[in-house]
C-alpha cells in the first residue's frame, strides 16, 4: 500500500486553522486584482492555483495517509469564505475542487492510489448530473455521456461524473453512482459562456464508453448511509459526515463571501460619493445606510448558521450518534436558501450607488453577476429540498438520499 506518509510529527506537516484562514485572507487583494483576467480566460490563472497549494488549502479535507489536514469542515469553509471576498469565480472553483479529496476518501483506497499515489497534489474537478449512459460489465462499467458544467476542469487530471447504473439483475433497481476517470478519459468542450462565475471555467466534459473498474465508483446510498469503503482506510470522524452535507455547502458559500466583498466595495463607495444630480452624499443617505446594516447583519447570521451546522454534525458524530434526518433535511434547506438570499441583498445594494455602479468596472458589479450565477445551481434552489423539510414539519414521510 502507497501513502505519503512520513516520520514528521503532526506540528510539521499540518498549520494551524488560523495560519490557513490568514493566508486566505492576505490573498485578497491579489484576488482582486486578477479577476478581470480571470473573466477574460474564463478561467483561474495557473499561478492562484498553484498558491493554493503551496497555502494548503486543497490539503483541509483529505485524508492524512496522503500529505493532507483531515481538518474540521468549518475551517475549509473559513477559506473559501476569504477567497470569495476577493473573487467569487476563485471561490466557486476553490470550494467544487477543494472538497473533492473528502469524497475521493470515500472511495475504496484502490481508487485513492490510482489518483494520488505518484501525485498527492492531483485535482479532481466533477460534474454530477446523471445524464451518463451506463453498461455493466465484467469488473466495472462502460460509462458514455456529455455534462456540463465542471467547475476548474482544466486543472484537474481526473473527474467525478454521476450517471444512473442499471442493476446488477432483475430483482435490484437502478442506483446513483459516481464515477471516477483519468484525464486520458474524456474530453473538455470549451462551452463556458455566460453572465456569471465566468471565469469558473466550469466547461462540458465528454465520455466515449470508457471503461470504469468498480473500485472507482461511489454509491450515492453509501454516501448517505456514512458507510463507505474509504472508512476502513480514513477512520477520522470527518470520513463520517454526510457526503452531501459537505458538497452542498461548497457550492452555496462562495456568495457568502462574494456579498461580504460586495459590501465592502458598497460602503468604500458610498463614503465619498455624491451625486452629481442631487448634490446628496450616499453616506448621509439613510436608504444606503439601512442597507449596508442589513447586509452584514445577514452576512454574521449565515456565517454564523453555516459554522454551527458543522459543530453539530462533527459533535454528534465524535459522540458515536447519526444525525437525525430531520437535522439533515434542515441543513440542506438553509444551504439552499444561500444563494437567492445573497443575490437579494445584493440587489439592494446596486441601485443605491446611481448611474456609474452600472459600469462592469464598477467594483460591485462583478459580484453581483457572480452571485445571482450561482442561483442556477441544483442545490441551491430552496423550492426542492424544502418541500421536503415542509412536509416533514406536517408528519409526512421524507425519502431523499441527497442529504
Amino acid at each position: 500500500m502507497t501513502t505519503v506518509a512520513t516520520e514528521r510529527s503532526v506540528k510539521d506537516i499540518i498549520p494551524d486553522p488560523a495560519t490557513l484562514v490568514a493566508r486566505a485572507k492576505a490573498m485578497i487583494p491579489t484576488l482582486k486584482a486578477r479577476a478581470a483576467q480571470c473573466e477574460a480566460e474564463r478561467k483561474i490563472p495557473a499561478e492562484t492555483i498553484a498558491e493554493f497549494q503551496a497555502a494548503g488549502f486543497f490539503d483541509i479535507l483529505k485524508p492524512r495517509r496522503w500529505g493532507g489536514f483531515e481538518m474540521e469542515p468549518k475551517v475549509f469553509f473559513e477559506v473559501q469564505l476569504a477567497i470569495s471576498e476577493g473573487c467569487m469565480s476563485t471561490g466557486w472553483v476553490y470550494g467544487v475542487v477543494g472538497v473533492h479529496p473528502l469524497q475521493l476518501g470515500l472511495f475504496p483506497l484502490q481508487a485513492q492510489e490510482d489518483v494520488w499515489s505518484k501525485n498527492p497534489q492531483t485535482l479532481i474537478s466533477s460534474s454530477y448530473q446523471p445524464v451518463g449512459k451506463v453498461e455493466r460489465t465484467e469488473g466495472g462499467f462502460y460509462l458514455s455521456g456529455q455534462w456540463g458544467f465542471s467547475s476548474g476542469c482544466d486543472h484537474c487530471d481526473w473527474v467525478f461524473l454521476g450517471a444512473i447504473a442499471p442493476p446488477a439483475d432483475a430483482s435490484g433497481t437502478p442506483e446513483y453512482l459516481t464515477f471516477l476517470l483519468p484525464r486520458s478519459d474524456y474530453q473538455i468542450v470549451h462551452d463556458w459562456n455566460v453572465y456569471g462565475l465566468q471565469a469558473t471555467g466550469s466547461h462540458g466534459i465528454v465520455v466515449d464508453k470508457a471503461f470504469v473498474p468498480e473500485h472507482r465508483t461511489h454509491r450515492a446510498v453509501d454516501g448517505f448511509l456514512c458507510k463507505n469503503p474509504g472508512q476502513l482506510a480514513n477512520a477520522a470522524p470527518l470520513f463520517r459526515l454526510p457526503w452531501a452535507q459537505v458538497f452542498v455547502r461548497a457550492v452555496s458559500s462562495a456568495a457568502i463571501g462574494a456579498l461580504q466583498g460586495a459590501l465592502n466595495a458598497f460602503v468604500g463607495i458610498a463614503a465619498k460619493r455624491v451625486s452629481t444630480n442631487t448634490g446628496k452624499s450616499t453616506k448621509l443617505d439613510p436608504f444606503a445606510l439601512n442597507a449596508a446594516a442589513r447586509t452584514q447583519s445577514a452576512i454574521l447570521e449565515m456565517k454564523t448558521v453555516l459554522m454551527r451546522s458543522f459543530d453539530d454534525m462533527m459533535a454528534t458524530i465524535r459522540a458515536g450518534r447519526e444525525i437525525p434526518i430531520p437535522d439533515r433535511i434542515r441543513y440542506r434547506y438553509e444551504s439552499s436558501q444561500i444563494a437567492r438570499r445573497c443575490a437579494a441583498l445584493c440587489d439592494e445594494l446596486l441601485p443605491l450607488l446611481g448611474g456609474r455602479a452600472i459600469y462592469m468596472d464598477s467594483p460591485v458589479v462583478r459580484y453581483w453577476l457572480d452571485v445571482n450565477a450561482a442561483r442556477a445551481h441544483v442545490a441551491n434552489d430552496p423550492a426542492i429540498i424544502g418541500t421536503s423539510l415542509g412536509a416533514l414539519y406536517v408528519g409526512e414521510n421524507v425519502q431523499e438520499f441527497f442529504i
